[in-house]
């Protein structure tokens, strides 16, 4: 079934400013509608969070319309702090190069570049050429009122911190992206709703129609915390598919379903299949879409049979104990004082909740985990510690 544009759309976003005018632009348009979507080189790699705007970006393109993607190399100097409750520091000319030498390359995993179906802009193409005046005229189109709303600005004023001049010019700057470039439509994480906003208010004083606004939800980490390279969690596009295949496969069962629908094509009735079987085979299902959009399908393949390898063969005991289960369903702390691997349900707590019990090599940290068995196969290989291993079947 091929759902209707709006709907595809909206599986990607949190936030739609204004609805009514984005239907109106999907079934109206007589020309391909500018989509906007900027990424600031502030680090050097791009990873699968950036890749949820991206993804709808993409959706767009699908759809016929034209993707504008701007290389913020301009406002990666000033560096925004949203997130961030300090200042982030201003990046120099050569940091900002640097970091963005790679930038296209792993963007066009997710998106097709080529000049005719993608218009990539650089916004030191209009800041570059700025003088002090230009700015201050920048400077003039808001109100230090207007921008001390921003929540995070807000909190540092209620905590007392300092909020820096320099700071307050990243929305404006960002919404001047919109004024050069025409768009129809911005797209930006749900952190960016206050500088998206900035680009309706700054297109409406230049005469142009304002941008519908739309925010894509945050796509946490393996370990679900907000994807950073500095926590580890996170998931690069310029990954290596074995690398890739395994840090989704380390992600917990409960992010699963967001992964699912933010950086996966599939249909929500197969998303929910699968959610609603065993989480081992969820996760290789969704291993193996993550990095074959990024790879290909044969690397996808050949990931998750090495990951299998490493696994089943390098570090496995042969003699590991065999259990015939007579109940299909087991919550992981009895499953563990069943098969011997805890001496009691408090102390299978105490290993889930420390990290050290694993399910067919991947962490279980959740202690209201359910396991399903199966009958035949390999059978479920559950391990508590270094040492202590079950081999699990249903008789």
């Amino acid at each position: 079934m091929t759902l209707d544009p709006a709907t595809q759309i909206r599986r990607f976003t949190s936030d739609i400013i204004d609805e009514a005018r984005l239907e109106k632009l999907l079934g109206e348009a007589q020309r391909p509608l500018r989509v906007k979507f900027g990424i600031d080189p502030t680090f050097t790699d791009v990873h699968l969070g950036h890749g949820v705007p991206m993804r709808l970006l993409r959706r767009f393109q699908l759809l016929g319309h034209l993707p504008v993607l701007i290389i913020g190399d301009g406002t990666a100097r000033l560096g925004d702090p949203t997130g961030r409750n300090d200042q982030r520091p201003p990046l120099s000319v050569e940091e900002v190069a640097h970091n963005a030498a790679t930038y296209l390359e792993q963007i066009g995993n997710l998106l097709d570049l080529d000049p005719k179906w993608c218009e990539v802009r650089h916004n030191s193409e209009w800041f570059g050429t700025m003088d002090f005046f230009d700015a201050l005229k920048l400077a003039s189109e808001g109100t230090a009122a207007r921008l001390l709303e921003r929540d995070d600005f807000r909190k540092r004023m209620d905590a007392q911190l300092p909020v820096h001049m320099h700071e307050m010019m990243y929305p404006l700057m960002q919404g001047w992206d919109s004024v050069m470039v025409e768009s129809d439509i911005e797209i930006g994480g749900n952190d960016q709703l206050f500088n998206l906003h900035m680009g309706r208010q700054l297109q409406e004083r230049h005469g142009q129609a304002p941008q519908v606004c739309l925010t894509t939800p945050l796509l946490l980490g393996t370990d679900g915390r907000k994807m950073s390279k500095s926590y580890g969690n996170h998931v690069g596009l310029n990954a290596t598919a074995e690398e890739m295949y395994g840090k989704v496969m380390s992600l917990s069962d409960e992010g699963m379903a967001d992964w699912f629908r933010l950086a996966t094509d599939l249909e929500e009735a197969e998303c929910q299949k699968l959610l609603a079987g065993h989480p081992r085979q969820a996760k290789d299902r969704l291993a193996r879409l993550v990095t074959a959009q990024i790879h290909s399908e044969e690397a996808a393949e050949a990931a998750a049979q090495e990951f299998t390898r490493r696994f089943r063969g390098g570090e496995l005991p042969s003699d590991i104990p065999v259990f015939q289960l007579a109940e299909p369903s087991w919550s992981l702390p009895n499953l563990m004082k069943e098969v011997k691997l805890a001496q009691s349900t408090s102390e299978a707590r105490r290993l889930i909740q420390g990290g050290g019990v694993k399910l067919d090599g991947v962490a279980l940290q959740d202690v209201k985990h359910v396991i399903e068995l199966t009958a035949g196969g390999e059978g479920l290989v559950l391990q508590a510690g270094k040492r202590r291993f079950a081999r699990l079947f249903l008789a």
